[in-house]
């Protein structure tokens, strides 16, 4: 980069695209806000090309990426719909670009919580990839991945293993058993083994996965510390506490580290050791850790997100612990009705928060009559 700026200037096409790959190798690494201000750079360059030239789209893309690893699910959104439409527009509704752009923001609505979204923009990238790049293409088997993650979010376990396990299977035939893509979609295979409580088979894919992802990307990258949490869950789902809260500090101070105090990963990690620490019966601890992260949900994910609603949900158990018997049952009312509003009423998540308000709310009448 730095000797095609000097010797063709920064603004080439060359020096370009050198700039836009750099920003994609820190993408990589996690490093989201030096590939930020690469991409930035390279796009308000890139956009003396037109608005609608193919590289100014490629750079609006891949920023549209790093927005959305950032936990920016707003700006990714909207740079997403504007890349998708304009790239559609110009290169056709079958381009690869065009499903690359579309299975952006298929993952941006997921992130969400925006299930249904994600799944009939994923069902469309799906059938059209495989008509045009076939069924074991990296980008088909990327969208079948991501698939297979809607139907977990949305309770639906059978549908999600059987997918999990066709991408896993075909990624080490294609990519190899230690590629990135191959790892990730056993990690998901382990969350969906972790969802329906088949927690040892769980255990040793979520092992395997940590110990390969540490040689192969390093013990502080995102997918790394992403897959040591998955296991922290996985110890804490067996009752396994001490091991739970160990490796979920570690993940926890490693990601303020690597990604911010703020960002939803670190704030998944908050989540898994205040449940620890509840499990243990340390309520103040896991009341504190409980309280902020709730507030710090609401002002990143926003009020209504899935992941501010289980906070919502696990700190009104806080409550009912310490025999705060009002305030527990107001805060898991408001709970429900806010998942029902977003996720459904058929939703597991949704029918748990009915279930446990209809208790709760019956043993306060009793006692009170």
């Amino acid at each position: 980069m730095e000797t095609k700026k000097k010797e063709l200037g920064a603004e080439h096409p060359s020096t370009l695209e050198t700039m836009h790959n750099l920003a994609s190798t820190y993408r990589n690494q996690g490093r989201w806000k030096e590939a930020e201000e690469l991409g930035l750079q390279v796009m308000e360059t890139k956009k003396v090309l037109g608005a609608e030239h193919p590289d100014t789209l490629v750079t609006m893309h891949s920023l549209a990426s790093t927005y959305w690893s950032q936990g920016r699910w707003k700006e990714a959104e909207e740079l997403g719909l504007q890349v998708m439409e304009t790239i559609k527009k110009v290169l056709g509704a079958e381009h690869p670009s065009t499903l690359a752009s579309m299975h952006n923001l298929a993952l941006t609505y997921w992130s969400q919580g925006r299930w249904k979204e994600a799944e009939e923009l994923e069902l469309q990238v799906m059938e059209t990839e495989k008509k045009v790049l076939g069924a074991e293409h990296p980008s088909t088997l990327a969208t079948m991945h991501n698939l297979a993650s809607t139907y977990r979010g949305q309770g639906r376990w059978k549908e999600a293993e059987e997918l999990g396990l066709q991408v896993m299977e075909t990624r080490k035939k294609v990519l190899g058993a230690e590629h990135p893509s191959t790892l990730a979609s056993m990690h998901n295979l382990a969350s969906t083994y972790r969802s329906q409580g088949r927690w040892k088979e769980a255990e040793e894919l979520g092992l395997q996965v940590m110990e390969t992802k540490k040689k192969v990307l390093g013990a502080e990258h995102p997918d790394t510390l992403m897959t040591m949490h998955n296991l922290a869950l996985t110890y804490w789902s067996q009752g396994r506490w001490k091991e739970a809260e160990e490796l979920g500090l570690q993940v926890m101070e490693t990601r303020k580290k690597v990604l911010g105090a703020e960002h939803p990963g670190m704030l998944m990690t908050m989540h898994i050791l205040a449940l620890t620490y509840w499990s243990q019966g340390r309520w103040k601890e896991a009341e504190e850790l409980q309280v902020q992260l709730m507030e710090t949900r609401k002002k990143v994910l926003g009020a209504e997100h899935p992941h501010t609603l289980m906070t919502m949900h696990d700190l009104a158990f806080t409550f009912k612990s310490q025999s705060r018997d009002h305030e527990a049952i107001s805060l898991i009312e408001n709970c429900f009705q806010l998942r029902k509003q977003v996720l459904g009423s058929q939703h597991p998540r949704t029918r748990l928060s009915q279930k446990i308000l209809s208790k709760w709310a019956d043993r306060q009448h009793k006692i009170l009559n």
